[in-house]
């Protein structure tokens, strides 16, 4: 089955609103999508305690009494959430399963030079050859130095950038009744939708 990780070392740069809106894009489609997060934590169990029954159903990680931690049964498409910090051995064990990796990042001078590094662990990996990498920009405002830099950056990369993501207050409205940009009527987020166009081909592609 497809595995999707969003990762970056760095806190902050929106790995969990993009993974919840990767899995409830995929669930959307009709998919049997699990949702987890390669911390111990489980933090991703928080926004699906969230989720109400009646909207497409994303499942989390089934949790056995040996505390193996694996996909339910049926399940056709996988996205993890990853947590700050992610290198070394906890990098090797999920690039190991990962068919596409989704680096989000912000405009900030700090998180372009936290990223830059970890872009260049990944294309260093021994499995990068078999994994696909795409950057999305995050909370990305039109028109200001921060998106001017934050692009300058991007050329510079020879990673593809997948998508750009506006600042805007509904990803945080949405997540915290466990909601997607799929899940409300896509009037409230007119703007929004289009931008996630390439990202979904991407995915698919």
């Amino acid at each position: 089955m497809p595995v999707v990780v969003v990762a970056n070392p760095k806190g902050g740069v929106g790995k969990s609103t993009l993974a919840t809106n990767v899995a409830g894009w995929m669930a959307r489609q009709g998919r049997a999508v699990m949702l987890g997060d390669v911390d111990r934590q489980q933090s991703s169990r928080q926004w699906l305690a969230l989720r109400a029954p009646q909207l497409p159903v994303i499942h989390g990680w089934e949790v056995a009494r040996d505390n193996i931690v694996r996909p339910p049964k049926g399940t056709t498409d996988v996205v993890l959430d990853t947590p700050a910090g992610l290198r070394g051995k906890r990098l090797d064990e999920v690039m190991k399963i990962a068919d596409k990796v989704l680096v989000p990042l912000q405009p900030s001078l700090f998180d372009i030079q936290a990223t830059y590094a970890f872009l260049q662990e990944l294309q260093a990996h021994k499995r990068a050859d078999r994994v696909r990498i795409g950057i999305v920009a995050m909370r990305v405002r039109e028109h200001t130095l921060a998106a001017d830099q934050l692009r300058h950056f991007l050329d510079e990369l020879g990673v593809p950038v997948v998508a750009q993501l506006r600042d805007t207050q509904n990803y945080v409205q949405l997540a915290a009744h466990g909601l997607t940009l799929w899940d409300v009527a896509p009037s409230r987020v007119e703007r929004d939708l289009p931008q996630w166009q390439p990202l979904s081909a991407w995915l698919d592609g």
